[in-house]
């Protein structure tokens, strides 16, 4: 089977299905199986929704460091406020990649 024709919801041929099936519906597709001579319309939809962690969550959890010059103080009360330290001996910020 081919899919020639794969639409988003919200375009013409859609506007039925997302009545339907409202922010679960992904896309439309439309397969052709020539040897049966047939055209199916096929949906794609959400069924289940839950949080995860990036698949490199060890990265996400890692400790960087970030150079700030003196003059940006608007972004170092930032990296202040979503928990950065001051490392002097370094002259860098540390904070959490996620923050």
């Amino acid at each position: 089977m081919k899919t020639r024709v794969t639409l988003r919801p919200g375009e013409r041929g859609t506007k039925q299905l997302q009545a339907e099936y409202g922010d679960r519906l992904v896309c439309v597709r439309y397969r052709y199986d020539p040897k049966a001579r047939m055209r199916y319309k096929t949906v794609e939809l959400i069924v289940d929704e839950k949080p995860y962690l990036p698949e490199n969550s060890a990265d996400y959890f890692a400790e960087v460091t970030v150079r700030i010059a003196f003059h940006e103080r608007a972004l170092r009360d930032r990296v202040k406020a979503s928990g950065g330290r001051w490392d002097p001996e370094n002259k860098v910020w540390r904070m959490m990649y996620k923050d």
